[in-house]
């Protein structure tokens, strides 16, 4: 289905590869990531009309996540989820980033306020003293 042929010419285009490898749901957000920076080819920023190799390492930013992906093939066309996968790996010290910020962002304490109600006059002072004293 997908051309995973390394000696093929087969010119794919950095943000029709980023849909059909299903990194976006279409392709005009995908050029839109591309054309917002979140996107790095090679280490560089790209345009999203430069073509994909065999070979290229990919980051995607989108936040709070980064994966950094090697392509192992080309396509244009997008297909189903399993066969989009065997278009690239994720490097593993990408993965391991991720998945540490997946777990601290789980187990992050979340801001709770158990007053029982709204603030009163002399709460909100208070607040707004905080506030003015931390930007």
């Amino acid at each position: 289905m997908f051309n995973t042929d390394d000696s093929s010419n087969v010119h794919v285009r950095l943000d029709k590869w980023l849909w059909a490898a299903r990194f976006f749901k279409t392709r005009s957000l995908a050029a839109e990531a591309v054309d917002g920076g979140k996107v790095d080819l090679g280490g560089e920023r790209a345009k999203r009309s430069r073509v994909v190799a065999v070979g290229d390492v990919i980051t995607i930013r989108r936040p709070p996540f980064s994966q950094t992906v090697v392509v192992r093939g080309v396509s244009g066309t997008r297909g189903s989820g399993t066969a989009a996968a065997t278009l690239w790996e994720e490097t593993a010290e990408s993965r391991q980033a991720r998945e540490l910020l997946a777990f601290q962002l789980k187990n992050a304490s979340t801001l709770t306020f158990d007053t029982g109600g709204r603030p009163t006059k002399r709460d909100r002072r208070e607040i707004q003293r905080v506030r003015n004293k931390w930007p």
